[in-house]
């Protein structure tokens, strides 16, 4: 069987290791642990990077925890942060748990007896040690050099507003984690993207200090775009791996609109071909006859399929054949209802939008700005009414333009689309 730590590093996922001694120990099963705090309902592109290694680990016989971070979350990581999180109310966390919680479900595989994940929140061991306590047996153990020393901290320092005692003692927190997985899961190796080495090095070290034994620590490169921007970001927002957050044919056209100088590192790090394919995609891809987009077609397949299984694939290729402009797909009422589940919906009244000016009803969904930029848009053909264009900027919506009375596609360029229910 391969070296997990050879996979990884073929496939351009590690960034830094604590120690080569990893390689060696990873000839023999190991518990391998990352954490993810619930800033958020869901977790997003970037976070599939962390996701991605923990299952490359279970995929060749190692197991994988999933920590999540109800104690952790309730501060906020300052790693990567030029200010302090906004601290989240008990039911917002809790709702942020159960969304994070469900990302995992295709990723990893839950069905493997012998490499089960195991997901544990932190709060199950924080919230019964009292603070004296914790700073008599740990506190002691952490030095303030050290802790000032950290790439995270030093940053902040260097700020206006500073850095709070609370962010400060996050590294305290993760490394104990680290300490308590050592001592009850017999976990010895932490994961976590490249801004999170100072957390991860507290736990290694604070288990040579209570145990005199080694642990070791494997970070991940961020996802960033050949211009060094990070990945996951579009328009709109965080591409969302939960299907609540993001339609699933928005994550698929994201991927589909990947740079060529991108797409290749995307599918060393979030899918799981096999690198002879990869390398003959990056080959194809310098071919004179070399179709453009196929090599982005096929990442947005693989990790669409990966992420929100074959019926979201089919539901996302779907969506894009109907909407295409001038497509010849033929909209009626059941083809616009299978297409909403996966692409924006809004509501209006109807007497909102029958005989109201086009631009006036762009305008009011917010598809465009101003109606000096919906006028320009027209004239250029980049407005289309059910895939037919409309080049009339004083055209009006009509009840012929309503699908079954009550439906109507618009569409605002090649990104911008929206199914209109009117009642």
């Amino acid at each position: 069987m391969s070296n997990i730590v050879d996979v990884l590093e073929e496939r351009g996922l590690i960034e830094a290791k604590t120690s080569d001694e990893i390689h060696e120990l990873a000839k023999n099963p190991l518990k391998v642990y990352c954490g993810f705090d619930p800033t958020a309902d869901s977790l997003h592109l970037g976070n599939l990077v962390a996701i991605m290694g923990l299952a490359w680990f279970q995929r060749l016989g190692h197991t994988p925890v999933v920590i999540l971070g109800g104690a952790t979350g309730m501060i906020g990581d300052p790693s990567g942060r030029s200010a302090e999180r906004q601290f989240l109310d008990e039911s917002t966390l809790k709702k942020n748990l159960e969304g994070i919680g469900k990302n995992f479900d295709r990723v990893l595989d839950f069905n493997q007896p012998e490499t089960m994940p195991v997901m544990l929140n932190n709060l199950d061991w924080f919230k019964d040690i009292g603070f004296i306590r914790f700073l008599r047996d740990y506190g002691k153990l952490f030095r303030m050099g050290q802790m000032l020393a950290k790439d995270s901290v030093k940053a902040r320092l260097q700020t206006e507003d500073g850095m709070s005692y609370t962010e400060f003692a996050y590294q305290v927190l993760q490394g104990y984690d680290f300490l308590h997985l050592y001592d009850h899961y017999q976990v010895t190796v932490q994961l976590g993207g490249s801004d999170q080495w100072g957390n991860i090095t507290a736990g290694t070290e604070l288990i040579r200090k209570v145990h005199g034994k080694s642990a070791f620590g494997l970070t991940f490169p961020l996802l960033t775009k050949s211009d060094g921007q990070k990945f996951g970001k579009s328009e709109k927002g965080a591409i969302w791996l939960s299907p609540e957050k993001l339609s699933v044919y928005e994550f698929y056209q994201y991927l589909i609109r990947v740079e060529d100088a991108d797409v290749i590192k995307l599918m060393r790090m979030l899918t799981f071909m096999d690198m002879q394919e990869i390398y003959s995609y990056r080959k194809s891809m310098e071919e004179k006859d070399y179709i453009p987009r196929t090599a982005q077609k096929r990442l947005a397949e693989e990790i669409t399929r990966l992420i929100h299984g074959k019926e979201g694939l089919n539901q996302a290729i779907q969506v894009t054949e109907g909407l295409a402009p001038g497509t010849e797909t033929r909209l009626d009422a059941d083809v616009l209802e299978a297409l909403s589940k996966s692409m924006p919906n809004h509501e209006l009244p109807l007497d909102q939008v029958l005989d109201k000016k086009l631009i006036d009803v762009l305008v009011q969904l917010n598809l465009l700005p101003s109606k000096g930029e919906a006028r320009k848009l027209i004239k250029n053909g980049g407005v289309y009414i059910n895939n037919e264009k409309i080049t009339d900027e004083n055209c009006c919506i009509l009840q012929t333009h309503l699908i079954s009375n009550r439906l109507m596609l618009l569409a605002t360029g090649k990104k911008n689309k929206i199914i209109i229910r009117l009642g």
